[in-house]
Formats: C-alpha cells, structure tokens, sequence
C-alpha cells in the first residue's frame, strides 16, 4: 500500500470515530449510560463524562474496514489474523462494558482476558514461540510454555494500558505511539488494516484531549484501554513471530516499555505493602509527576519518554539481541530510581 492511500484510509477512519464517537457520547449524556461520575476516592476529573470511547473506538474501525474492504475488493480475502483479532475484539468489549456499568471481579476480569487470549491462539496459530536471542546463548525457544507465556504476555499488557489510563491521553496516547512504531518499522502498517486503528484512535483523542471543548470530553473505559492494549499486545506478537517483518521481541518492549515497567512496579510496590495490585491508585508515574507538573506536561512527558524509547529500541535492533536486553535491564533500573526512590525524596521535601 503506497503512503499517499495510507493517508486516504487514514483521514477516512478518523472522520469516522469523530462522528461515531459524537453520537455515542452524546446518546450515553442524554440517557445517562456510561457515565463516569468524578469521586474523591479514584475519578479525579471534573464533571460526570461519557464512558463511550472504547466502544466508538471499535465502532469506527470495523465501519471503516468494511469500507477499506469493498473500496479494495477484498471480501473473502481478508487475511485470517486480522479476522480473528477483529472477531475477538467484539466480545471483549462487550465483557468490560460489563465492568464499566457494575464491575467484575479480578479474577472474572483475567478469566475473561485469557479465555479471549486463547481463542486467538487457537484460531490463528499465532503465539510466541521464541523470544530471540535475549542472552547470547542462542535462541531462547518457549517449547511447551509458549502458549501459557503467550497468554500471559497478553494479559500483562492489556492491564498494563488498562493501569496507566489515569490522564487524558495517556493510555490511547502510548498505544497509538506503539501502533505506529510497530507498523512502520515492521512494515505492518502496508499490508493490514493497522492505519484504520490508528486512525479510530485519533478520532477518540480529539475528544478525550478536549479539543472540541470540555463538555465535550469522553474517555475510553476500562472496555477501551483494554481493547487498545489487546490490539497493542497482538500487534507486537505478530511481527515478532513473524519472519516476514524480523523484528525481534525486545524491541516489542522498548515499544511499550512505560505502560510495562509502570504496571510491573505497582504489582511488586503494592503487594510488598500488602494492598491488592487490582485496587486504584495515585502511584502511578504520571500520578508522581503531576506532583512537579501539570497533567498536560506530565502527559506530554510520558509520550516523549516513551517515543525516545521506542526508537531507541528500534536502532538496537541492528545491534545483537542480547545487548538490546541488557541495555533494557539498565534502562528499567534508572526508571525504578526515578519512580521510587527519588519520588519519595521529593515527597519528604514538600512534606517539609
């Protein structure tokens, strides 16, 4: 696919999420569906705002695809991957509309993310089968573990971006940068229908960034962050796996490594003072931030950070494996210094 009909499809799926997520959120404030009403415990925004993002999100990717289907005469040649993906994506949401109207369990909500996990798996033949050569030893092939990893992998990432959803733009904002990072350097961006998600992606964030206005705001649910980090999650598997693309599963991390590192943290940080890692919170990094700076400068520096990363791990890529996971291992310990140690310095300070 030439850049120029990447535009195309890309303008055409952000006109749709505009005009699918206008009506939603206007449909959820009308019969007061899906709202998320601020509290002092856990929502810190301002005024109660639509939940409809995930869903308008979804909504406009699959109009858009069947457009982008017809338009190019590919009924009944879509590939079976991107089919799957799309077909398990609409039960997915579905089960965390659930969670955003009453709320689920932990464990239902993991059940759930498994068991869709697993159809993929099941139906695609897709899963991590070698995670490269991370140490110098050769390849390190998972055998028997792969699809336990691959499911594993799957669910840490889907509440990794489902956990960092605290600001506006945050979780859709690090997703879309991963999409991006992963389709135009892998290639995959050319030959799927990855352009329209991203596009969907950029519909939802006019909204959620307030740029038609703060009465206009939605936010994505937690049947949005999942789903984004769901598609996030496969996407990278995908183009590791794949020896079309030869990308290599680090640089998969680096990609997402903020959302990662920041869900990987709270579960040790929150189990070693006996909380439960499910539970909401005001730990997370941009939390820490936003006690320096603003939200929007805190998210801004988030997005940096995680771009800078994310190409970082891109150029390690023409290096050896093994040095891009050594790299990775000293990265993620000046990201732990700086999120627990040096926070709670600066903690003490404004205590003073």
């Amino acid at each position: 696919m030439e850049l120029n009909i990447l535009v195309d499809y890309l303008i055409i799926s952000i006109a749709a999420s505009m005009a699918i997520n206008s009506i939603l959120r206007n449909y959820a404030e009308k019969y007061a569906l899906l709202i998320d009403i601020p509290d002092r415990s856990r929502r810190f925004h301002n005024r109660p705002t639509p939940l409809t993002g995930g869903i308008g999100i979804l909504i406009a990717l699959l109009v858009s695809g069947k457009l982008y289907i017809d338009l190019n005469n590919l009924n009944g040649y879509v590939p079976d991957f991107t089919y799957q993906l799309m077909v398990a994506s609409i039960p997915l949401v579905c089960l965390f509309l659930v969670d955003d109207i009453r709320g689920l369990k932990p464990y239902q909500r993991l059940i759930g993310q498994a068991l869709l996990c697993l159809y993929v798996i099941f139906t695609t033949g897709i899963y991590l089968e070698d995670l490269g050569n991370l140490f110098g030893y050769g390849i390190l092939r998972l055998g028997i573990f792969s699809v336990p990893f691959t499911v594993l992998s799957v669910v840490g990432v889907m509440n990794a971006f489902n956990m960092i959803d605290g600001i506006n733009g945050l979780c859709s904002g690090c997703a879309m940068l991963a999409l991006v990072l992963i389709g135009f350097y892998s290639g995959l961006i050319y030959d799927s229908m990855l352009i329209l998600i991203i596009g969907s992606m950029i519909g939802f964030l006019l909204f959620n960034l307030e740029i038609f206005g703060k009465k206009r705001s939605v936010f994505l649910g937690d049947h949005g962050s999942n789903l984004i980090g769901f598609w996030v999650a496969w996407s990278a598997i995908y183009t590791s796996q794949n020896t079309i693309y030869q990308t290599e599963a680090i640089t998969m991390i680096w990609i997402i490594a903020i959302p990662l590192l920041d869900c990987i943290g709270l579960i040790f940080s929150r189990i070693s003072k006996g909380l439960s890692w499910s539970e909401a919170g005001r730990d997370h990094i941009h939390h820490k931030l936003m006690i320096k700076y603003t939200s929007k400068k805190s998210l801004l520096i988030i997005l940096m950070v995680s771009l800078i990363s994310g190409l970082f791990g891109i150029y390690l890529d023409y290096y050896a494996t093994w040095f891009s996971t050594l790299l990775f291992i000293f990265y993620s310990c000046l990201y732990y210094i700086y999120a627990y140690y040096a926070n709670i310095k600066q903690i003490t300070l404004n205590n003073k």
